[in-house]
């Protein structure tokens, strides 16, 4: 099967995750495509494939030479950001550059001047959206590099490879999909998750993350009697936001810049909730700006009284570069082995996180690589055909040194 084909099939599964559930895997169709995952293993010859009761798929393919243990990850989940049922995928082959109409109905277009990448890939076979749900090749493009990586190993006994190891995650996407991997059963001696973007894409430095809930208890006066009584909670919080650096936010920042984005606020008079995120790759300034945080409902708190502003600060995952830098043959490996294949290494911080940051804290060094696709976790997703080929050749690759 080419791995296009193995990718269409897993995308028409909705696998889409839930935040703040509290139970892996957030939800229960997961389990459907690591259903489908094992069979397929199974069939190609991984004969100790299986799924856990949380819906961790694993298996290994054996190696035939001295090597050390590699393993594959990928996750199985789609992003909550936007629709991950009925997705309907499109091939645009031989793309002659352009806007792609994704959708003439809705009058939904991926426009050219906005997603520069696109015309890179003119002469290429685009596989894209309608526009209406996401694509989810974040995740599903990386399952399916990774199983035709691991069929032509098994198609091919004489090519000599080390022992590989597969592991497909739940709850990536919800900040959770390492939180019960077996990392003693996977037994690997390193591995890279498949979880990247455009081709060259290598990364082991990523953020070190945290999330920031700020409530905030107002009192509600009829606002004719309301004079030196009301304490308005949706201004309080309003007051709570000004105050951060106006400047540090996604649409203010690439690189190595952190920020703080203010991800959802409702409310009334009475309480408001505002929900951050916390980036940063700096862990001197990622503990700067939590303590920003601190300081203002402190301040607030003086202003209008002890228990109007509520933080509760959550660490979710830091940085991997610290645990990588130890074992950094892995990275010069994979750029030897993109280069023996004619791809060009980018290596480049991670303006986000993957299983493998949480994995590497937990005993298993695990950088990134790429998976060929773009825009993910929007309407506008989309992947080449050749690219997803590029990787299979690259997976390969590696397993072979």
């Amino acid at each position: 099967m080419k791995v296009h084909e193995r990718f269409l099939k897993y995308v028409k599964i909705d696998t889409q995750s839930v935040p703040d559930a509290e139970k892996i895997p957030s939800s229960e169709k997961q389990k459907d495509l690591g259903k489908l995952l094992v069979e397929e293993m199974i069939s190609m010859g991984i004969q100790d494939a299986y799924m856990d009761e949380n819906g961790y798929v694993y298996g290994t393919v054996e190696g035939n030479t001295d090597a050390p243990v590699i393993g594959f990850i990928a996750h199985m989940d789609t992003s909550p950001d936007m629709p991950g049922n009925n997705v309907k995928p499109k091939i645009i082959y031989n793309y002659a550059g352009g806007d792609i109409v994704l959708n003439e109905e809705k009058q939904i277009v991926m426009k050219a001047e906005m997603f520069e990448d696109l015309l890179k890939y003119k002469g290429q076979d685009i596989i894209v959206t309608d526009g209406t749900t996401l694509l989810g090749a974040d995740n599903k493009a990386g399952i399916a590099e990774i199983l035709s990586m691991a069929e032509y190993f098994i198609s091919n006994p004489q090519i000599k490879h080390g022992t590989i190891k597969i592991g497909f995650t739940p709850d990536e996407e919800v900040g959770s999909g390492a939180d019960l991997f077996n990392v003693e059963g996977f037994n690997a001696d390193y591995a890279y998750t498949v979880d990247g973007g455009k081709i060259g894409e290598l990364e082991y430095e990523n953020f070190n993350a945290a999330s920031a809930k700020v409530t905030i208890n107002g009192v509600n006066i009829h606002p004719g009697s309301a004079k030196n009584k009301m304490k308005n909670s949706i201004l309080i919080g309003m007051e709570f936001h000004n105050m951060l650096p106006v400047y540090e936010t996604p649409e203010n920042t690439e690189g190595y810049e952190g920020f703080s984005l203010l991800s959802d606020m409702a409310g009334d008079v009475e309480k408001t909730l505002l929900e951050y995120i916390i980036r940063d790759h700096s862990m001197e300034k990622f503990i700067a700006k939590k303590e920003r945080f601190e300081k203002i409902a402190a301040y607030l708190n003086e202003k209008y009284g002890q228990g109007t502003v509520e933080l509760k600060l959550k660490d979710s995952y830091f940085n991997m570069k610290e645990k990588i830098l130890p074992h950094m043959h892995i990275i010069e490996n994979a750029k030897r082995a993109m280069e023996n294949i004619g791809i060009e290494p980018d290596v480049v911080p991670i303006r986000g996180g993957t299983d493998g940051a949480r994995l590497s804290y937990m005993g298993l060094p695990c950088p990134n690589l790429c998976t060929g696709g773009h825009n993910y976790h929007g309407r506008y997703e989309y992947i080449p055909i050749q690219s997803m080929e590029k990787v299979v050749e690259l997976l390969i690759e590696i397993a072979k040194m």
